[in-house]
């Protein structure tokens, strides 16, 4: 049951809003003069459920300090509604799980995303902020440069994040005990750098089985046959015109290729390579 001191200790704003002024006078908060005040609500049950889901959410055991908390989130461009949620992330995290330390770990593609996750997120007055998160933001700017392949086979979950150092993290994963193929390969998105690392994963995981690899080894066995037959047909005096060239480069069938290929070693015309297949 609430006390009466309780009761009197909130109620009298309520019937005297603009004591609050005064109040921070003495507290020595310089905040503008209230022209107005009215009492909302005060009852802060939801009153309908709220799908929040935050990327990934860990429980960390240390030796010494005790247990925390670690919610990741993946961020690949600047998202306003993050400065909501974010918050409401942390403080919802610290009142289920009883009270546990929470830190919040942003994850960033690229700098300037970084640079906007990194700021303090503060709800509350100019004057006086209530409560302040500060994110631990991780990307290219503060991710290691992993050179050396030994470095990189130690610590393949850091070399895979940083995915920047693509030829050494191709070879360490040689002797990797995970597949970290497919998450190089998502994290890299479309970037530049995506093609240069699927060229290394042809060429440097053959031991490595998996849909993507296999993918990836197609790809570049069907840009193999491609420039075969555009030699061949080449070599052999036969006229490859621009229609031609479009429909050799653009076909990703591998068995369909073999028997273009095949054919080419005989054709007279490219009309006789693609004929039966027309």
């Amino acid at each position: 049951m609430v006390s009466s001191p309780h009761e009197a200790m909130h109620r009298i704003f309520q019937e005297y809003p603009g004591l609050f002024s005064r109040v921070s006078e003495v507290l020595g908060v310089d905040l503008p003069q209230p022209t107005s005040a009215t009492v909302l609500p005060t009852d802060l049950t939801e009153a309908k459920p709220v799908e929040r889901r935050v990327d990934t959410l860990l429980r960390i055991e240390t030796e010494t300090d005790g247990p925390f908390l670690l919610a990741i989130e993946a961020q690949g461009k600047k998202d306003r509604r993050k400065t909501t949620s974010w918050p409401y992330y942390v403080s919802y995290l610290h009142n289920r799980y009883d009270g546990l330390p929470v830190l919040l770990l942003v994850v960033c593609q690229d700098h300037a995303t970084a640079e906007w996750a990194a700021r303090p997120l503060t709800i509350g007055l100019r004057q006086w902020p209530t409560l302040t998160l500060n994110p631990l933001v991780a990307g290219p700017h503060n991710m290691p440069v992993i050179t050396n392949v030994a470095e990189a086979r130690k610590y393949l979950a850091l070399a895979t994040l940083a995915a920047i150092t693509l030829k050494t993290l191709s070879a360490a994963l040689r002797e990797a005990p995970e597949p970290m193929v497919e998450l190089t390969a998502q994290g890299l998105g479309n970037r530049p750098a995506a093609q240069q690392w699927r060229n290394l994963v042809a060429v440097d995981t053959s031991f490595y089985k998996s849909f993507m690899s296999e993918e990836i080894r197609d790809e570049g066995r069907a840009q193999g046959m491609e420039k075969s037959l555009l030699l061949i047909l080449q070599a052999r005096g036969i006229a490859v015109t621009d229609e031609t060239r479009e429909k050799i480069s653009t076909c990703t069938d591998l068995q369909l290729l073999r028997r273009w290929l095949t054919r080419a070693a005989t054709a007279t015309t490219a009309e006789d390579v693609f004929a039966e297949d027309n």
